[in-house]
């Protein structure tokens, strides 16, 4: 029997995905991954001065603003001609203020967005302990007003009751934490959402020794709850829902940019994994940009973004997303944490693979695990704690009262590419400069990659072919689908930015 499932919109995402799976036999034979809202930030930009641009973008997104900031920064150096002389005060400060994004976004993933596909809140009710979390948790659940954790597919929630109530605890206790994250940002960052901080030629803040000391205190309290609690529930989770390392596997091709530059090389080095997981360098101009299936019209298809368009065509015959389809190579290839676990481990990383290494043998899998739903959740909290590790270091290397800005002259002519690392995934901004003005932007986000159509050979994006092959056992509560959807993190409002009005059924 063949049937189609729509889900639109996906609840607990950032911004407006709609997935149709066709079915047959309980197996998903058939996927498209649908972007229903048009990007227009590049258009905006044109004719504005650059530096602009890192305040603009950054209004992308509401969630990861920081990225943004960082990529157009980054872009702009390169275009200004002094990408290379940023003070070490302004490269690590850079840093840390992203860093900040990175610990909320991968917090706020897990435990506001994903874990409840897992953990059954309802565990609550009845509570009558002295937990505070708990107690707020019930007095929802009594009232009917479970506005934070519905609409939501029934899965097979696996946790015994203690564990989801820890997790339902932990939820809470998450909001808490983001907070802290937010407050460490606008230490250096001046503001969180859309910082300040983060300006061509370096940063606006210069380190002193109190304002290191506020960083360190905030950080150390995230750091902790990544190692005794995020950590934990993740592998709680991954112990009871083992057969979820079997779905999601995807494209099992990887890319990412490289993120947090030291002093010398990168912590996260860029780079490709193909299909038989040998890795291979970056070369940014084998990027480009599909728009076959996506409702645009160009001169030329694919594009590399330095040259991309972006002229809306709503309805072309073939188009069925508002995403638009990079490839490497020609090829599909999948972005995110678990792509920069991936690359480092093969590349015997020695902080990553002994995390990675105790996590599968606690789980009593191998490798191969990591290509799935599941993987992506470990990855990203393996992830977590190196990166929250790693700014515990880099915030005292800051030299108190030393540079973190160098000065320039804005140029006529120019053209940069910001490539980094972004929580989700690899993200790029392309600028070219003339007469003093933006004349060309392009951005190509981590959820571009992900959640892209297929290109104009035909081949589904990393989303749709995770799909693939997903048994399904009930059409009309079809969770695998979702958990599978939600593991890459989507970011739909980076990948598309203006509204075009129309009515949609709700659904979840």
């Amino acid at each position: 029997m063949r049937s189609t499932i729509v889900i639109d919109p996906i609840t607990r995402i950032e911004g407006h995905l709609k997935v149709e799976a066709v079915v047959e036999d309980g197996v998903v034979r058939e996927a498209r991954s649908t972007g229903t809202l048009f990007r227009g930030l590049e258009l905006i930009l044109r004719g504005r001065d650059p530096r602009d641009a890192p305040r603009v973008t950054q209004r992308i997104c509401g969630v990861c603003p920081t990225a943004h900031a960082t990529a157009s920064s980054t872009a702009l150096d390169q275009a200004f001609g002094i990408a290379g002389s940023i003070p070490d005060n302004g490269r690590i400060e850079r840093n840390l203020i992203f860093g900040c994004n990175y610990l909320q976004s991968h917090i706020l993933h897990f435990y506001h967005l994903a874990a409840l596909d897992y953990v059954d809140v309802t565990a609550a009710a009845g509570y009558q302990g002295s937990d505070s979390a708990l107690q707020t948790a019930r007095r929802f659940l009594e009232r009917g007003e479970a506005g934070p954790f519905v609409p939501r597919y029934e899965g097979d929630y696996r946790l015994p009751d203690e564990l989801s109530r820890a997790a339902t605890a932990h939820y809470v206790q998450a909001l808490d934490i983001r907070r802290r994250a937010h407050e460490m940002l606008a230490v250096f960052g001046g503001k969180m959402p859309h910082n300040v901080g983060i300006v061509p030629g370096g940063v606006t803040q210069v380190p002193e020794v109190d304002t290191i000391t506020q960083f360190l205190w905030r950080l150390n309290e995230i750091r902790t709850f990544i190692d005794g609690v995020y950590l934990p529930d993740v592998l709680a989770v991954a112990e009871h829902y083992g057969d979820h390392a079997e779905i999601g596997g995807g494209c099992r091709r990887y890319i990412d940019y490289g993120g947090f530059p030291l002093a010398d090389g990168m912590r996260f080095a860029p780079g490709t994994m193909d299909a038989d997981s040998a890795v291979g360098g970056l070369d940014a101009e084998r990027i480009t940009e599909s728009i076959r299936h996506a409702w645009y019209e160009a001169d030329a298809d694919p594009l590399p973004p330095s040259r991309g368009e972006t002229h809306p065509k709503p309805g072309k015959e073939g188009g069925y997303s508002w995403v638009k389809a990079p490839r490497y190579d020609g090829k599909v290839h999948e972005g995110g944490p678990l792509a920069r676990v991936l690359l480092a481990y093969s590349r015997e990383d020695p902080v990553i693979v002994p995390l990675v290494d105790d996590a599968l043998r606690a789980l009593g899998a191998d490798r191969d695990a990591l290509h799935s739903a599941l993987g992506r959740h470990l990855a990203r909290a393996i992830e977590c704690k190196v990166v929250a590790d790693a700014m515990a270091e880099w915030v005292l290397e800051l030299a108190p009262g030393e540079p973190v800005y160098c000065s320039y002259e804005l140029p006529e002519e120019g053209e940069g590419a910001g490539l980094v690392a972004a929580p989700r995934g690899a993200l790029g901004h392309w600028v070219r400069i003339e007469g003093g003005r933006i004349a060309h932007y392009q951005c190509v986000v981590p959820t571009t990659w992900n959640a892209s159509p297929m290109d104009d050979a035909g081949e589904p994006g990393p989303m749709e072919q995770a799909l693939l092959g997903t048994p399904v056992r009930d059409p009309d509560n079809p969770f695998e689908i979702v958990r599978i959807v939600r593991s890459f993190d989507p970011c739909l409002a980076c990948a598309v930015h203006v509204i075009r009005r129309r009515s949609v059924r709700r659904s979840r």
